[in-house]
């Protein structure tokens, strides 16, 4: 046993494991550069012993495995900072380009566009009957309008381009969860645990976790022998060892989630798109009168926009409730109207009525979905609370929930603020040009707004009448002159009597725009002619007569669109009433006194106008509710908000970058390559194999000495 021989076998395997050490060694001094290599060591274990006098003699060495230096337990938690890190990586980039759309600081924009607007108005009132005065306030309100249409465009633009991107994320997450699966069908193909590792594929392995982990959050859970389940930190399956699910990026659609033992058979149906979700809850008792109708039997309901966290209000606090109503009854729900139809056909009323609690989802817009199999898919898409909060069953982290924050969230909350500007600058302007007159008493005029229904009340969610919620009980004034004299005819407020017995003055609950006309007709069919043409109300004088508008409690006549300076609803529509460009003489700046005369020069409207700039109006959103502040001031404050939105953003971004760098930096400490480190390991085993050669000569030599041996 302590013969040559042995020896031999001793230095052989001495030889073999100083080879493999060099050859790993190596072998991580050539990939010193190569991103995602991982150290690697041999693992010497000692050979078998053998018992023998005067003690175990060993048998050499082996080569027992190459293992591949790296932690899991860092990795894991990298990925979650990595995910946070580049979440707010593609958000705050996102965002400067929107924090340079509402910078200010030029001189330029929408801020200098209203003050501006005001100031002409302010002008105007000093001279109410100056052409050029007059002119010059068209002119300034065209250039607001055009401003707003063009923040507005750069918006959608932001968001457009945040949709292509979201498509091409979309493409590389689907991409990388295939090639991991693969390598998981690859690794334990060839992987045998403690003899065969195969570090190259961990190493690729792990470089595409990584870059899922930018994509969204993900937990990675290690089954042994190099299975492997990936799944979003909400619970969706990803990756399961060898199999793979997808992500897909689909249009608008709703969903329904039902009460146990509901026996509901319809489905809700939505017109127009959104950045928020809309969660929709039965809230009336379940019953037989509780179904879809369009009488007061119909189910209510109330609406959340961040997942059923918290439910709109109506303006005095209390909780908002809809009626549940058919295609032909739709109402306005946020900036979408809803309505409820069978499963197969969305103008066939259910025939079956609600249970309390059952929950409809409406997404109307493009979202992001898990697909578990062609017929069953989740929406993954982020949502953030009204609070700030993040739905914790939806992403929350990587490259996708920062652009479907920035696309939905942010930019989502700057238009919908932009919107409410251009709403209450509409209706507030309108609601006192409506009750002022201008140079020349009107002939006829034309409402803007429309309904969708004549017969329904203006105030009801389904009448289609844009500024109808704004409407209210109150008398509207008309004033009938001699167009020859200019001598004062007629002046009353509309009498709703003949239409609507017992009630004389506006109504909104119960007034239909064909109300109005049969008012209009009842109260002044001597001198004017009223009627409905396309849904919207058309008044004109009969010969020899001209009329005017004079206090309206109600809102009535601004509501419609008549005697207006806008038109329009929104940022994007929002637009100078074409009476008054062709004709600035229509330009309201007066007003009737109360002996029924309008003189030229009354600068009463243009100055109420003017005070807009100052006075506090109501303005609300979705997502915000509604806030007493003038038009300027609310505008500053989404300029404000922006800024702010973009530096917190920047902190996040930094605080998480820090956070990633530091595990990276301990992750790379375990598995980069140190080049000091392996040239002293090159020259430990140079050394080990040179030992070893020279016990194989020792060996030899014995033996040479042994044979030589003469009997």
């Amino acid at each position: 046993m302590f013969g040559p021989n042995s020896i031999l076998d001793i230095g052989r395997s001495g030889l073999f494991a100083a080879q493999a050490a060099i050859s790993v060694t190596g072998e991580n001094i050539a990939n010193v550069g190569t991103e995602g290599y991982s150290r690697r060591t041999v693992r010497f274990d000692e050979a078998f012993n053998i018992d023998y006098q005067p003690g175990q003699v060993g048998t050499g060495v082996w080569a027992g495995e190459i293992q591949r230096h790296f932690d899991q337990f860092v990795e894991t938690q990298y990925y979650d900072q990595a995910s946070l890190r580049d979440r707010w990586d593609a958000l705050y980039t996102q965002l400067q380009g929107a924090e340079s759309l509402f910078n200010e600081s030029q001189g330029f924009g929408l801020s200098s566009g209203l003050s501006a607007f005001f100031d002409r108005w302010e002008n105007l009132t000093q001279r109410p009957e100056d052409a050029g005065s007059r002119s010059q306030v068209i002119e300034g309100a065209q250039t607001l309008v055009s401003t707003l249409h063009q923040a507005d465009t750069d918006l959608v633009l932001m968001q457009q381009k945040a949709d292509t991107a979201v498509i091409q994320e979309v493409a590389v997450v689907n991409d990388l969860l295939k090639q991991i699966a693969d390598l998981n069908t690859q690794i334990k193909i060839h992987d045998v645990p403690g003899s065969n590792n195969a570090n190259q594929l961990y190493d690729k392995r792990a470089m595409l976790v990584r870059d899922l982990a930018s994509e969204l959050d993900i937990n990675y859970i290690d089954k042994g022998s190099g299975n492997i389940t990936i799944t979003t930190k909400a619970g969706q399956t990803l990756v399961d060892n060898e199999q793979c699910f997808y992500l897909s990026y689909d249009a608008a659609q709703s969903s329904t989630s039902l009460m146990a033992g509901s026996a509901f058979d319809g489905q809700v149906y939505f017109q127009g798109n959104d950045n928020l979700e809309y969660t929709l809850e039965i809230t009336s008792n379940a019953g037989t009168n509780f179904t879809v109708s369009n009488g007061a039997a119909a189910a209510t309901f109330r609406v959340s926009v961040d997942g059923g966290n918290t439910w709109l209000k109506n303006a005095d606090g209390t909780e908002k409730q809809f009626y549940a109503r058919p295609e032909s009854n739709m109402v306005e729900v946020g900036n979408i109207k809803v309505y409820f139809g069978s499963s197969t056909d969305d103008s066939v009323v259910p025939s079956t009525a609600f249970t309390k609690g059952d929950r409809f989802t409406i997404v109307p817009k493009k979202a992001l979905y898990w697909n578990q199999n062609t017929s069953t898919k989740e929406n993954i898409s982020p949502v953030t609370s009204l609070t700030g909060m993040d739905d914790p069953n939806r992403l929350t982290g990587g490259k996708l929930a920062g652009l479907f924050n920035f696309k939905d969230d942010y930019v989502g909350k700057y238009r919908e603020n932009l919107d409410a500007i251009a709403q209450s600058l509409i209706w507030e302007l309108n609601r006192r040009h409506s009750q002022g007159v201008g140079l020349e008493k009107l002939t006829d005029v034309q409402g803007s707004y429309s309904v969708v229904d004549d017969t329904r009340a203006l105030a009801s969610g389904s009448s289609g009448l844009i500024f109808g919620s704004k409407l209210t009980s109150g008398s509207a004034n008309i004033y009938v002159y001699n167009s020859s004299t200019g001598l004062l005819i007629s002046g009353a407020a509309l009498d709703f009597n003949s239409s609507l017995a017992g009630q004389q003055n506006f109504n909104p609950a119960t007034a239909s725009i064909n109300d109005v006309r049969d008012a209009f007709n009842s109260t002044f069919g001597t001198y004017l002619t009223a009627s409905v043409v396309n849904h919207k109300l058309s008044v004109s004088a009969k010969s020899g007569y001209t009329f005017a508008f004079g206090t309206d409690t109600s809102g009535l006549v601004a509501a419609l669109g008549v005697n207006t300076f806008f038109a329009g609803s929104n940022s994007r529509d929002i637009e100078v009433n074409t009476k008054i460009t062709t004709n600035n003489a229509n330009l309201c700046t007066g007003h009737v006194n109360g002996a029924g005369e309008a003189n030229q020069g009354d600068p009463t409207t243009a100055k109420a106008i003017a005070d807009l700039r100052s006075d506090k109006v109501n303005i609300s959103t979705v997502r915000g509710g509604a806030v007493s502040q003038s038009v300027v001031k609310y505008y500053d404050s989404l300029v404000a908000t922006v800024g702010a939105d973009s530096a917190k953003v920047k902190f996040s971004y930094e605080y998480k970058k820090t956070l990633a760098s530091d595990l990276n930096d301990r992750q790379q400490s375990i598995s980069g390559v140190n080049l000091d480190e392996e040239m002293a390991s090159l020259i430990k085993y140079q050394h080990a194999y040179t030992a070893a050669a020279k016990l194989i000569t020792t060996a030899d030599q014995m033996m040479q000495t042994l044979l030589s041996l003469k009997p």
